[in-house]
């Protein structure tokens, strides 16, 4: 599989790509921001994007990148404020990892993430039988369309755009409850046990990871 590493440290890069190539990937790299908002996306299986680049920021390519494809995005970045990961999985990243990190963890989250049987279709995503259409802001659950208050679709489409991902119950309040409107820790749990009822037959799919927060898991093929 061909994948798109932007990431401006050679050193970095260098051991990601030797990281990858061992793995059979075939990857292209680029070391500016410029260029890579130059590239076509779609040929990838899959892109790895840092977000601190020189000419042209990361998150304006993701963006960028997102009007004109939907190849799974892993963003890589020094910056672990939850203000800036919220931002980069509302502009459509489906993973974020944080420097330093280990190329093992790299090249693992790349191999779930090609493994997951996630269909992202036109304005959504498709998992087993729940599809969730971001530009509608509806899902379905077996094509029948499920009601869910602003706050439920919100927690959704969060946990969607990263299946298969672990988020962390504060990410989650941050990115989609509003905080004069009690967006406590506490009403999260309550939207993700009124979200799981309307699930139906894809309850199961949301899972509680204790300790950690909660998972929109992706059901085996």
């Amino acid at each position: 599989m061909n994948i798109l590493l932007i990431e401006d440290d050679q050193a970095l890069a260098q051991q990601v790509i030797a990281q990858l190539s061992e793995q059979e990937y075939r990857v292209r790299w680029l070391s500016d921001g410029q260029n890579a908002l130059h590239e076509d996306p779609t040929p990838y299986a899959l892109i790895v994007l840092d977000l601190m680049l020189p000419k042209v920021d990361g998150l304006d390519i993701l963006k960028a990148y997102r009007g004109r494809c939907d190849t799974p995005i892993l963003i890589l970045s020094a910056k672990q404020d939850a203000t800036i990961k919220v931002k980069a999985l509302q502009l459509g990243a489906d993973d974020y990892l944080t420097k330093p990190f280990w190329p093992e963890e790299l090249t693992a989250r790349i191999g779930a993430r090609l493994r997951r049987p996630i269909l992202q279709r036109a304005g959504g995503i498709e998992i087993g039988r729940l599809f969730v259409d971001l530009t509608g802001h509806t899902a379905k659950v077996d094509g029948e369309d499920i009601r869910l208050t602003r706050a439920e679709w919100d927690l959704l489409a969060a946990l969607a755009r990263q299946a298969g991902a672990a988020i962390s119950r504060e990410d989650l309040v941050e990115a989609t409850l509003d905080p004069s409107r009690d967006g406590t820790l506490r009403t999260l749990d309550v939207h993700v046990s009124r979200l799981r009822k309307k699930l139906g037959p894809c309850s199961d799919y949301l899972c509680t990871i204790w300790g950690v927060g909660y998972r929109l898991e992706v059901p085996n093929p």
